[in-house]
């Protein structure tokens, strides 16, 4: 009896060990400071995750295939530039007014960042270059691109109503950013989880060669991988762009090791084949928690660094460790 309750307390912490870090570090918080647990306090650390955790969602989806993509910040930064740039080239032309332009921006945005994820996709896949060299290079073609299109300036291009999708609530009180959020995160568990697509990403992730024997277009799905989480780019970009009413090219430096920390930290394998969004949200929550938990007790911004840092090492070895058993 002592042994059989001691297995399932065991079991309980190897499966849920990630959300009972969650609400300890919940409690620690509420009591250290006081302007945590508020509603508004609350509201914003959703609001802050709901931006990278859209690209994470995404980015789950490309590790559990086996791949990485570093491309991510150029493709948010360039969509709130196409945008902005389009909306207000059309707008300035006479063609349409500014409302509607940017409409057409969005949907231009969703057309290049397809064409990027297939790029991508093509490059790893046809000439078997790895994906981190072959996204690191388009993060900065991108990057340029976006400075250059933009004059290295901010674009400011943007109707009043466009604000609402980065920084309106819904009731006035839940963010529209992390409704977005909720119905990403539904739709790619639904895909990762429940179809055909989803399956064939845990196999070519686990062992390409096998899938590949089994029937499975391995090549196809790694690069339909590649162009969801660009797609995703595009949901955040919009959502950014749409918080600050501006496109600027430097936009989301840095946000790739941040999706990759939420997907690791959330029970992924860097390796490919293991991996749930679910786990990723979780991440995300966690990392968003622990960020606004350490700006409210006025930590150095460097220190915060170095303790993400620590965090996405500790994350890999643990996944090691736990994948190796």
């Amino acid at each position: 009896m002592t042994s059989s309750k001691k297995l399932s307390i065991g079991n309980i912490v190897k499966n849920y060990t990630l959300e009972i870090i969650l609400v300890a570090l919940a409690i620690i918080l509420t009591f250290v400071t006081p302007h945590f647990l508020t509603l508004n306090n609350l509201m914003n650390i959703l609001r802050n995750i709901s931006l990278q955790g859209v690209v994470a969602f995404g980015m789950t989806i490309v590790i559990v295939c086996g791949e990485l993509d570093l491309s991510l910040s150029s493709s948010i930064a360039l969509t709130g530039v196409l945008i902005g740039l389009i909306g207000g080239k059309l707008d300035a032309a006479g063609i349409m007014p500014l409302q509607y332009g940017v409409l057409v921006g969005i949907a231009a945005a969703f057309v290049v960042c397809t064409c990027v994820g297939l790029i991508n996709g093509w490059l790893i896949t046809r000439f078997r270059i790895p994906a981190m060299i072959v996204t690191l290079a388009m993060q900065n073609i991108l990057y340029g691109i976006a400075a250059i299109i933009s004059n290295g300036f901010p674009v400011i291009t943007f109707p009043a109503w466009y604000s609402f999708i980065g920084s309106g609530r819904i009731f006035g009180i839940v963010p529209v950013p992390v409704i977005i959020l909720a119905v990403v995160f539904a739709i790619t568990a639904f895909v990762l989880s429940y179809t055909k697509f989803g399956r064939a990403t845990f196999a070519c992730g686990g062992n390409a060669e096998a899938a590949r024997l089994s029937g499975i277009n391995v090549k196809r799905t790694k690069i339909i991988s590649m162009v969801i989480v660009q797609l995703c780019c595009v949901v955040s970009g919009i959502m950014l762009s749409s918080q600050v009413m501006s496109g600027t090219f430097s936009f989301a430096r840095g946000w790739e090791m941040n999706a990759i920390s939420s997907v690791i930290i959330g029970g992924a394998s860097i390796a490919g084949g293991i991996g749930k969004m679910r786990g990723t949200l979780l991440g995300i929550i966690f990392l968003g928690i622990l960020l606004n938990g350490m700006t409210l007790l006025n930590v150095n911004d460097y220190i915060q660094y170095v303790v993400r840092g620590c965090l996405i090492i500790f994350a890999v070895l643990l996944s090691t460790l736990k994948n190796k058993k």
